[in-house]
């Protein structure tokens, strides 16, 4: 780790030719305007569209800026991982290429990071967040009936595990992303859940959220999902994340 870097900033893309520019010029705008080094990765998955060629354009003539390309589509959990061990910040965020979650928000993750906080989450469910945009009504239920089973498994007590803005210190990143194995939907819980059984703090907090029409969640995905979630558990009980150290 660069003792010198504060934070990394990773942005999983799958096919974001309609929003990844707009989306890095936010995120470089605002850190270039902070007091504190910093880092953007891009981990693009495999994208099939125009994304990679307009990563290439962006990054020739940017500064702490990096793309690593997947040869493939492997995942969403495989991206963030992939990022998040090759980031060398003091703190990690991943953000959603789309911007749902505006970088302006990390100001009060870091607040709470150098209070003691391991980690810090977003949690749409909260009463002081802002949905500007909301999902259609049959992912909200999906959502909802989800959440319970996720609760109930795997992380009680935290509402809202999907939200894709949230940041780690680099210790809990060293310590618990080099054995994690979920690569689509469901790794956001695994996080969690081997995060709470080696005992970090995790901290949820209110965001100002937009929900994209462009969002690549399926319906067969909360079904998948849902299948990832009874291997997390079976891992959990079974000691598989210890014996994998």
């Amino acid at each position: 780790m660069n003792d010198d870097l504060y934070l990394s900033v990773i942005l999983p893309a799958y096919n974001e030719e309609k929003l990844i520019r707009s989306t890095l010029n936010e995120v470089c705008g605002y850190l270039s305007a902070q007091n504190y080094t910093s880092e953007i990765i891009i981990v693009n998955d495999g994208s099939v569209d125009g994304t990679a060629k307009i990563l290439d354009d962006i990054v020739r003539n940017a500064k702490n800026m990096k793309v690593i390309n997947n040869p493939e589509n492997r995942g969403k959990g495989y991206s963030v991982r992939r990022g998040m061990l090759e980031a060398g910040g003091k703190y990690r965020l991943f953000m959603d290429a789309d911007n749902s979650t505006d970088i302006k928000e990390i100001k009060k993750f870091l607040e709470l990071l150098e209070g003691g906080v391991d980690a810090v989450i977003g949690d749409r469910t909260l009463e002081n967040s802002v949905i500007l945009l909301h999902q259609p009504t049959y992912k909200k239920i999906l959502g909802n009936i989800g959440n319970v089973f996720i609760r109930s498994l795997t992380v009680p007590g935290i509402k809202d595990t999907q939200c894709g803005f949230k940041c780690f210190t680099g210790k809990l990143v060293r310590d618990v992303f080099p054995v994690l194995g979920i690569d689509r939907w469901a790794f956001d819980v695994e996080i969690l859940a081997l995060a709470l059984k080696r005992g970090y703090r995790i901290k949820n907090i209110p965001v100002v959220w937009k929900n994209r029409s462009e969002s690549k969640v399926k319906v067969i995905d909360y079904v998948l999902t849902f299948a990832d979630l009874v291997r997390i558990k079976i891992n959990l009980l079974t000691n598989k994340y210890e014996r994998a150290k």
